[in-house]
């Protein structure tokens, strides 16, 4: 009897208590005024207060801390929250903003992107405000899991931390940067009123990076229809001509050229019908009469017209002489 006679003290303790802290006033949340936020920036307190319209007038002891939390981590510019009480009957809630990392373009529009690809937008006017100076990246869509975006995301911040090293800002000289596919960070380079389109992979940013400076400005000077130079491979560059170029035209100023196949395995390409064979003697590969080579000419110039030109250079040369590689040959 006595047990039965303290729980059943304790059971109505607790009930007067809970009706008591429930109809007193003064625990109450009479207003907006009752909520307090830190660390708007980004998100106006207009923004904010709708998610405790409902916590307008209810007690302080009832309201659904956690469930405000993540409703304020659903904004798209508010990446952490916390909510607590503060007695009598104030809210206090304090919110750590997402930092852009990057322009991002999205159709014609420009916006911005943290580092874990959350898409965040911005008045232009409050845009310029900021002064913001970041590369422009493509290739995220909004409708990709974040896990997608995050991943992206992680290669343009390793491409940024291998060029910035050592406070060498480099990435200041970089336009823009495609992140449709991850394994392969596409660059476009400004070069003297064009934009060159770099591959840059997915590692060993800085090598690339510099082999491209040093040697940029001879690619263009044999190939002014250069339009993009693909750095993934450790013996070789691809440089990529221009739509409508003619392949033969392209490879007449090299000294040693070679004709291979397309160019979608590049490694083997410069070990590929080698016009020189091993005794150093050219090897022939001239139709033996006339007819037959106006032929063949005549075909290859059809050819050239139809596709974009590929160069591969090699690495392995002091002197980097242009190898040719033409699809269809």
């Amino acid at each position: 009897m006595a047990a039965l006679t303290l729980v059943g003290g304790l059971l109505t303790a607790g009930f007067l208590l809970k009706t008591y802290l429930n109809r007193d006033s003064r625990f109450r949340i009479a207003g907006a005024g009752n909520i307090q936020a830190t660390g708007l920036t980004q998100v106006s307190r207009a923004e904010m207060l709708p998610v405790f319209g409902e916590d307008i007038g209810r007690n302080v002891f009832f309201v659904p801390l956690a469930e405000r939390r993540k409703q304020l981590e659903q904004m798209p510019w508010i990446e952490h929250a916390t909510v607590m009480r503060l007695l009598p009957d104030q809210i206090r809630v304090s919110v750590v903003e997402r930092q852009p990392v990057a322009f991002v373009r999205e159709g014609s529009d420009v916006g911005l992107v943290d580092a874990a690809g959350v898409l965040l937008t911005m008045p232009a006017a409050t845009m310029a405000q900021h002064h913001y100076s970041f590369p422009v990246v493509s290739g995220l869509d909004p409708h990709d899991p974040p896990a997608a975006s995050k991943t992206r995301m992680g290669v343009y911040q390793r491409l940024l931390a291998e060029l910035d090293a050592n406070g060498q800002h480099l990435s200041e000289q970089i336009s823009e940067i495609d992140l449709s596919d991850p394994e392969d960070a596409r660059v476009l380079m400004p070069e003297q009123g064009t934009d060159i389109l770099a591959h840059f992979g997915e590692d060993h940013f800085l090598e690339r990076y510099q082999r491209y400076k040093a040697h940029i400005a001879e690619w263009r000077q044999q190939y002014p229809k250069l339009a993009a130079v693909d750095l993934r491979y450790d013996q070789q560059v691809v440089l990529e001509m221009m739509p409508g170029t003619d392949s033969g035209q392209a490879a007449a100023q090299p000294t040693a050229a070679t004709a291979a196949n397309a160019a979608k395995s590049p490694p083997a390409l410069a070990k590929k019908a080698p016009l020189e064979s091993k005794a150093g003697k050219k090897a022939s590969t001239k139709p033996k009469n006339a007819a037959a080579r106006l032929k063949a000419s005549s075909e290859r110039k059809k050819r050239a017209a139809a596709r974009h030109s590929v160069l591969i250079l090699s690495k392995q040369k002091k002197t980097h002489p242009a190898v040719a590689a033409s699809q269809g040959q």
